[in-house]
């Protein structure tokens, strides 16, 4: 399993220092806030976008998700949370990253968002499968655990759309690593990971330093990805572990590239203990 960190926290960082931190410290991957604050966004042009890509070949870094923020169950048009969707999944295609992100943002009772959810997101499954991307429903918000996002997912069932368990949220709501597991694994593409000191203080602490139980998560989700087919037949089961770093909410957290090193080492002895 392949090691990424997030950048969603860390607010407009020029891309080089990204890639230089991933490359000094051991991270295979990153995760981009595709953010108009942000260096990359939906706003690039094709020249732009193709000098992106350039970068992380160059510096043998896999751009594995372009975070957005299109609000899939979400009362209103669908038509702008659409274009959102298309935006962000063009960007994900030309930049060579496999999956773009998106939330529930439900304002409404949890039926009809479902039901505008799996609208949402079946459209946006055609647009995906004829670029060659997936678009991930975080469990977030209105839908945070994995009962709540397996719903809708199971509904829509295809291959374009998956699921990206941020293992915080499924665990504030009460639910078990295993049965987040057992209810996300046909459609999960990664896995976010966090910590922080306790269900009512989200402050973000590095992995192993509160109280996520993130060696079951671990645990859970190499045994699950030894075990199964994925669905649809893509890839070869779950092969990512992503830590977000959350600064840019927490202005108080350490910074980055002080914490990278560690966070590996923490992340490959709990890899290595699941093994």
């Amino acid at each position: 399993m392949r090691l990424a960190f997030s950048t969603l926290g860390v607010p407009g960082a020029p891309l080089d220092d990204v890639l230089r931190a991933a490359t000094r410290s051991g991270f295979h991957g990153v995760e981009l806030r595709a953010h108009p604050e942000e260096p990359v966004h939906p706003g690039l042009d094709h020249r732009e976008r193709a000098q992106v890509a350039e970068r992380f070949a160059d510096a043998g870094v896999e751009l594995l998700c372009v975070a957005g923020y299109p609000k899939m169950a979400a009362r209103g048009d669908d038509a702008p949370v659409l274009a959102e969707v298309s935006a962000l999944l063009q960007l994900a295609h030309d930049l060579g990253a496999p999956y773009a992100r998106v939330f529930p943002g439900g304002d409404t009772d949890p039926g009809e968002a479902d039901v505008i959810a799996v609208r949402r997101l079946t459209h946006a499954a055609g647009i995906a499968e004829e670029l060659g991307v997936r678009v991930l429903l975080e469990t977030h918000d209105s839908h945070r655990t994995g009962a709540d996002a397996a719903r809708v997912l199971d509904a829509v069932d295809r291959p374009g759309v998956g699921a990206l368990w941020d293992v915080l949220h499924t665990w504030r709501g009460g639910e078990e690593p295993q049965r987040s597991c057992e209810l996300l694994a046909p459609h999960l593409g990664y896995v976010q990971v966090k910590d922080v000191p306790s269900r009512q203080d989200t402050t973000p602490l590095p992995p192993g330093e509160g109280v996520l139980p993130l060696a079951e998560v671990v645990e859970v989700v190499t045994r699950s990805a030894d075990a199964r087919t994925p669905a649809h037949g893509l890839g070869t089961g779950v092969e990512w572990l992503c830590w977000e770093y959350e600064k840019r909410w927490y202005p108080e957290v350490r910074e980055l590239t002080g914490l990278l090193p560690g966070v590996r080492a923490h992340l490959m002895e709990l890899l290595a203990d699941a093994a």
